[in-house]
């Protein structure tokens, strides 16, 4: 697992003034914001457990850079990008740990039908210790990477034309209404819905939870 990406960097040009939906993907984005004066911004996001919106502003450029699921950036390293922001990826280069148990945690809680207690099993560790390790990195509780990574899964399927019963019962919903609960809940859209969202279904298939890979992307 060594040569999982830390992060993914992507440019998001802002042409006209627009909000933007984002949606939940388990990442900490570090963002470069260049406004159209030459101001330029450096800011970090959390972790988002529902859909929410945001005004683009024109003539903004957005470089950011995606941290792999359940990774941080530490306040020291924040204050490095501000006062060097062409250092960003140098900068996260060198902050980013080495895959660790708590990877391991994420990923096997973002499988298929998992259980924080079979997670656990799979890497050794009590239900006890993943929370308390969860906590002490201020992450969200195990559900979340659970249920959020479930449901990303889902969303990966919607276009392959399988029937959405079938979907519900290969990522672990207890039936077609309960998929649709919770991608309602996680992307504010219905599995129907989300057929016939192109961009949408394109954006839930950028890097993260569930679906991390090792390339870069330039563009979303």
């Amino acid at each position: 697992m060594q040569d999982i990406a830390s992060f993914h960097r992507w440019v998001y040009p802002v042409n006209r003034a627009k909000r933007y939906l984002v949606l939940p993907d388990g990442c900490q984005d570090v963002l470069c914001i260049r406004h159209a004066d030459g101001l330029v911004q450096i800011m970090s996001t959390g972790f988002d457990v529902r859909p929410r919106l945001v005004d683009l502003l024109p003539g903004t450029t957005i470089t950011g850079y995606r941290l792999r699921p359940g990774a941080g950036v530490s306040a020291p390293a924040m204050q490095a990008i501000a006062a060097d922001h062409d250092r960003i990826g140098e900068i996260l280069d060198g902050q980013c740990e080495a895959w660790t148990h708590l990877d391991e945690a994420i990923l096997a809680l973002s499988f298929p039908g998992a259980t924080v207690g079979a997670a656990c099993r799979s890497i050794g560790i009590s239900i006890r210790t993943m929370q308390r390790v969860f906590l002490g990195r201020r992450l969200p509780p195990p559900d979340y990477w659970r249920l959020l990574g479930r449901a990303r899964r889902a969303t990966g399927l919607l276009s392959s034309g399988e029937p959405l019963a079938e979907i519900a019962s290969i990522c672990g919903f207890s039936d077609q209404a309960h998929m649709t609960r919770e991608l309602v809940r996680w992307f504010g859209h219905s599995p129907a819905q989300l057929r016939r969202q192109a961009d949408v279904l394109e954006r839930l298939r950028q890097p993260g939870l569930g679906n991390w890979a090792g390339e870069q992307i330039s563009t979303r």
